[in-house]
């Protein structure tokens, strides 16, 4: 029996409980987790933006210890320090067959099998694959990553989707440029990968934006060399900082239809925009067509910062170790288990970095 949080229904409040965890079966890894990440999609599974099987085991975001492996698994052993990753690429499906592995077609394929049960016997699904709110979780040994020389084992955790997403948006998706300029639209979790991410790509101003002004302070630790706290005028806001011109690259990192939208009318003529944010089905963006003419933007969606995690941890690892990449900078809040409520809601108003829960 360990202690986890449990999802018991879309819009029902966590449960933080005991659940009976199997030992893992063929081609399964246990792991004892030493933190996770508490991410904006963990927020959004519960009210049903994402969905998911339940009831559920949440959190994607995690580093742990091998405990134990079942048969078949030869790429840990017991005693590794792995990272959790919750979107496994198949290698076989069309996506991967093009190197497009964040966009991998049974990378969720997980989700829906039982992995443990409540102490009552009801059946539990892993969330997003790795249920890494528990002091332990068994997972799919393509489910992990062999923790990277010199990296401390608790801020690892943020390594399995918050700074993948925000250097890939920036590397990868968006393609920052040295010299160039870059606004960045949320100061959370990801938003502060991605003011590292830009400063590492050697932007020349970066500007984060968020709705909250105590947010500035963590934003220029990560990078930013301006602050604008959003508005009806952040646009013009931007382009005045940037000579008339708007920034060569926005990375929206909300997941709403104003924020995309103001987002894309902060960029230059020819400019780029990445959305990171997940927003709902409600949020509609609308555009007209001689707008997308004139301006000739680009606007597009970035998956988990279209990163291949396999290959993309070991250069965020050399990050790590150069001193270029700050992981603590990142954490606003050190957490037990109970406290994940409380940072979903610090979140929801708008409140701090990174909640990381130590086990």
């Amino acid at each position: 029996m360990v202690r986890a949080a449990v999802l018991p229904s879309i819009g029902s409040p966590l449960e933080v409980t005991e659940i009976e965890l199997p030992e893992p079966g063929p081609g399964q890894v246990r792991v004892r987790l030493a933190a996770a990440g508490v991410c904006h999609s963990d927020l959004s599974l519960t009210n049903g933006t994402m969905r998911v099987p339940v009831p559920a085991v949440l959190g994607h975001e995690g580093a742990g210890t091998v405990v134990s492996v079942g048969e078949g698994v030869t790429s840990v052993a017991p005693g590794d320090g792995v990272v959790l990753n919750w979107a496994p690429s198949c290698g076989d499906c069309h996506p991967c067959s093009l190197g497009e592995v964040w966009l991998c077609a049974n990378a969720l394929t997980g989700v829906g099998a039982v992995y443990a049960r409540t102490a009552a016997g009801t059946e539990l699904h892993p969330g997003l694959n790795v249920a890494a709110f528990a002091e332990e979780t068994v997972v799919a040994q393509n489910c992990l990553l062999p923790l990277p020389e010199g990296i401390p084992l608790t801020e690892a955790a943020l390594l399995g989707c918050a700074v993948l997403t925000g250097y890939g948006a920036v590397h990868h998706s968006a393609k920052v440029r040295e010299g160039e300029t870059v606004a960045v639209f949320g100061a959370g979790g990801v938003g502060l990968a991605t003011l590292q991410s830009a400063r590492i790509a050697g932007a020349a101003r970066i500007v984060a934006v968020d709705v909250s002004p105590a947010k500035e302070e963590l934003a220029r630790r990560a990078g930013a060399t301006d602050f604008v706290v959003a508005s009806e005028t952040t646009a013009k806001d931007i382009r005045r900082l940037t000579g008339g011109q708007g920034v060569d690259v926005a990375v929206e990192c909300v997941g709403r239809a104003v924020t995309i939208r103001t987002a894309w009318e902060s960029t230059r003529r020819g400019g780029r925009t990445t959305v990171v944010g997940i927003g709902g089905k409600e949020e509609q963006v609308s555009f007209n067509a001689l707008e997308i003419f004139h301006w000739g933007r680009t606007l597009s969606g970035c998956v988990y910062g279209n990163t291949d995690p396999a290959r993309d941890l070991p250069v965020l690892a050399e990050h790590v170790r150069a001193g270029r990449l700050d992981l603590g900078a990142m954490v606003s809040e050190r957490i037990a288990l109970d406290g994940i409520p409380a940072a979903f809601d610090n979140m929801l108003a708008g409140k701090g970095g990174r909640a990381l829960v130590v086990f």
